[in-house]
C-alpha cells in the first residue's frame, strides 16, 4: 500500500470521526434569553461533566411523600449517563450508562426486597427502556436491567401508573410509540409486557402522563402536542396545541405536569424561542395561560435553548408550593450566542414565581 494511499485513508477516517452523532451538536436558537414573561432562577444543578456537546438533557424529581426535604433529582447526560443531584442541585451519584436522553420515575413500585421508586431512561445505545431502582432508605439508584424495544432508536420516554400497573412509554426518532407494563418477578427480575404500539407521524421526544385522567402528552417536535389515552385499545389522539403558532415554537422539546391543588398545569419546553408554555388540563379542554422564560437571578444565569423539563407540586425542598426543573443549554453567565456550547445543566424555579408572573391564581 502505497504512502498516498494511506494518507488518503487516514483523511477519510478522520473525516468520519469529526461526523459525530448529530445530537452532540444543539440545534438550538442559541437566543442571548427568552421571549416569554420573565421569571427568576432560584437555583441550579451542577453542570454535566461532558463538554462541547450538547449533553445534558431531561430532568425528573422525586420527593418523599413522608419527608419533603428529602429526594433525588435525576438529570440525563446524553453522551455518558445518568446524574442523581439532592434538592439543592449537588451531585450525588452518576452511573455511566452511555447514551441516556429521557428520565422519568414513579414511586411506591413493589418488589420482593420492599417499594423502591421506578427509575426509567430512553437508551439509544441499547435499543430499549433502561430501567433503574431507587432505595427510598438510602437515596441510591441501582441498574436493573433493559427493557428491550424494536425502535431504530430510542429517544423520548415518560412513565405513567393505571392502577397498580406501572408502565414505560418509549418513542423513538422516527415517531414510533411502545406502551410497556413493568412489573417485578418473583425472583427480582423484571418483567416487560409491550400492550399498546402506534405512529405519532414524525419526531417526538417529550412526553409527560396524567395518572388521573389515564391519559399521555406527546410532544411532535415540528408540529405541535398532542393527547393519547393509556387504554391499550385506543388510539385516537386530540391536538392540544399546533406548533409554530403563537404558543409554542418548534422544537416541542420537553413536557411536564404540576398539580396545585385542583388544579393541573401542564408546561411545555418550546426550544425555538426559550419558554414555557402553560395550560390548565384538569377540565375537559385545555385552556392556554401564557408562557414564561426563566431569567438570571441570584447568581444563577437564565434558561436558553431549552430541552428537558419536569416539575412536581406541594413542598419540596426549600419550594413550599412547588418547583419546575429544565435543561439548560449554556451554563454560563451572560447565555452568549457562541457557537461552542461547552457546559449544560438543569435550572430550579419556583413554581410561586411562575403563578405570580403568569397570574395563574386567577386563572379560569
Amino acid at each position: 500500500m502505497t504512502r498516498a494511499i494511506v494518507t488518503l485513508l487516514c483523511l477519510v477516517l478522520v473525516a468520519a470521526c469529526g461526523k459525530s452523532d448529530k445530537e452532540a451538536v444543539s440545534d438550538s436558537a442559541k437566543l442571548e434569553k427568552g421571549v416569554g414573561t420573565p421569571v427568576p432562577a432560584a437555583g441550579e444543578t451542577q453542570a454535566v461533566a461532558t463538554q462541547a456537546a450538547d449533553a445534558a438533557d431531561d430532568p425528573a424529581i422525586w420527593v418523599d411523600p413522608k419527608d419533603p426535604t428529602r429526594g433525588v433529582i435525576f438529570g440525563t447526560d446524553k453522551q455518558a449517563g445518568l446524574y442523581a443531584y439532592d434538592l439543592t442541585g449537588k451531585v450525588t451519584q452518576f452511573i455511566p450508562d452511555g447514551r441516556l436522553n429521557n428520565v422519568d420515575l414513579r414511586g411506591g413500585f413493589p418488589t420482593p426486597s420492599g417499594e423502591k421508586v421506578l427509575v426509567a431512561v430512553s437508551d439509544r445505545d441499547r435499543k430499549g427502556a433502561a430501567l433503574y431502582l431507587l432505595d427510598p432508605a438510602t437515596l441510591q439508584t441501582a441498574p436493573w436491567g433493559i427493557a428491550k424495544l424494536d425502535l431504530g432508536e430510542p429517544y423520548g420516554l415518560c412513565m405513567g401508573k393505571r392502577g397498580d400497573d406501572f408502565l414505560v412509554i418509549t418513542n423513538g426518532i422516527d415517531g414510533e410509540v411502545r406502551q410497556q407494563k413493568i412489573a417485578a418477578g418473583p425472583d427480582g427480575a423484571f418483567i416487560a409486557t409491550e400492550e399498546k404500539r402506534y405512529a405519532v407521524g414524525s419526531q417526538t421526544e417529550g412526553c409527560v402522563v396524567d395518572d388521573e385522567k389515564g391519559v399521555l402528552y406527546i410532544g411532535e417536535e415540528d408540529h405541535g402536542i398532542w393527547r393519547y389515552s393509556l387504554d391499550p385499545a385506543d388510539t385516537a389522539r386530540v391536538k392540544i396545541a399546533a406548533a409554530p403558532s403563537e404558543m409554542i415554537t418548534p422544537d416541542v422539546e420537553g413536557l411536564a405536569l404540576l398539580k396545585d391543588g385542583a388544579k393541573t398545569w401542564l408546561i411545555a419546553s418550546s426550544q425555538g424561542d426559550s419558554t414555557f408554555p402553560v395550560w390548565r388540563v384538569d377540565g375537559e379542554a385545555p385552556v392556554y395561560a401564557g408562557r414564561f422564560s426563566v431569567m438570571a437571578a441570584k447568581g444563577v444565569d437564565g434558561v436558553t435553548g431549552t430541552d428537558g423539563v419536569t416539575a412536581l407540586g406541594g413542598a419540596v425542598g426549600a419550594f413550599p408550593e412547588g418547583v419546575v426543573i429544565m435543561q439548560d443549554d449554556v451554563d454560563t453567565d451572560g447565555e452568549a450566542t457562541s457557537t461552542t456550547r461547552a457546559r449544560q445543566n438543569f435550572k430550579l424555579v419556583d413554581w410561586r414565581d411562575v403563578k405570580a408572573a403568569l397570574k395563574l391564581e386567577t386563572a379560569p
